[in-house]
């Protein structure tokens, strides 16, 4: 490991790299009743940056922050780049309740929200939601969870298409 030490004051600077290269995931932080719980480096960095978790585990209950579903550099706007990215939000889903202990079986309540009509994609209403609707039945699986999809404007990301939150209870 690279370090850079000062011996007069005892400190050691690590580079962030070496750090995040080192980390084992996932990273728990102890919580009021609880924990947060980071899957991946990204997650880490959202927690450091923007002050918020991407789980929040309370008592037997998890609380998972709304991954945000969009377009990357130089993707498509079709229904087929749409898909993938769909996967790919799910994807992410899947590793954080990995990571809490949990699968999609757990999952008690999605809360998803919309943009139907954006820059980020193409296609109709009916399109987007039977696209979406489509990946999230291979993750998702009866019994299923109680569900509110909301339209909106915007996300907080330029670049998002759909947001995904979810509540969990945690196996014993």
């Amino acid at each position: 490991m690279f370090r850079t030490c000062f011996a007069v004051v005892g400190l050691c600077v690590v580079s962030a790299a070496v750090v995040a290269a080192e980390t084992k995931w996932p990273v728990v932080i102890p919580a009021p009743n609880g924990e947060v719980i980071l899957a991946s480096e990204a997650e880490k960095r959202g927690y450091d940056e923007y002050r918020y978790a991407a789980a929040r585990r309370v008592d037997n209950m998890l609380y998972v922050s709304g991954v945000v579903i969009g377009r990357r550099d130089n993707e498509g706007k079709d229904v087929a780049a749409f898909k993938q990215q769909v996967r790919r939000g799910f994807e992410r889903l899947k590793a954080t309740l990995q990571a809490s202990g949990a699968d999609f079986s757990n999952v008690v309540m999605v809360n998803s929200f919309h943009v139907w009509k954006g820059a980020n994609f193409d296609g109709t209403v009916d399109e987007h939601w039977d696209t979406f609707y489509e990946v999230a039945g291979e993750y998702i699986k009866a019994p299923y969870p109680a569900w509110t999809a909301v339209g909106t404007t915007a996300l907080l990301a330029d670049s998002g298409i759909v947001e995904v939150q979810l509540i969990v209870r945690l196996p014993k």
